[in-house]
């Protein structure tokens, strides 16, 4: 594990786009180009939020990043995470040692709240790598997109991070706050 870099874009757009044009745990149907994923790095990681690759032999096997979750600044202190794995590495323990990387990250900065908005109800590998983590199964929002002629669920699971709601957040504003 490692943060990721600008030279690690075409390797996270190969795996994104496999997953944009044969999977649905994405809703996106039109696989970004280069260019469209270097400025999405860019956005992330220029408002501080972590975003990591797994690396084994000079092969990017997956990558990982948090967002924010809404634009309202309300929202300032929870954070969304995405994981996407090589095609060829599922269940091998990688998706599991990446969002245990970025929940290590976000509890050590101004975070308190982790939500995985998991695209496909029987998305069981990304539901169980969750659940291993200690998210809770908030709810599923079922039929609420359309891809590859079939209607995909949304799970929503949700973690929290460091003392959660237990205490006030820290008067330090995160990183990525916006006054929407």
């Amino acid at each position: 594990m490692r943060p990721a870099t600008e030279r690690d874009i075409d390797a996270i757009q190969q795996i994104y786009a496999w997953h944009v044009l044969h999977g649905i745990a994405t809703f996106e149907e039109t696989v970004p180009d280069c260019a469209q994923m270097h400025a999405r790095f860019h956005d992330i990681t220029t408002q501080g939020y972590p975003y990591i690759v797994a690396e084994q032999q000079g092969e990017i096997l997956g990558y990982a990043y948090v967002s924010a979750y809404r634009p309202r600044v309300a929202y300032r202190y929870t954070v969304e995470n995405a994981i996407y794995l090589r095609q060829d590495l599922g269940r091998r323990g990688t998706g599991s040692l990446l969002l245990a990387e970025l929940i290590r990250l976000c509890e050590a900065g101004p975070w308190r709240q982790m939500i995985a908005v998991i695209g496909n109800s029987g998305n069981l590998a990304s539901i169980g790598v969750h659940r291993k983590a200690g998210f809770d199964m908030i709810g599923t929002l079922p039929a609420t997109g359309f891809k590859h002629g079939q209607w995909v669920d949304t799970v929503l699971m949700q973690r929290a991070l460091s003392s959660g709601s237990l205490t006030p957040p820290d008067s330090v504003e995160p990183i990525g706050a916006d006054a929407h």
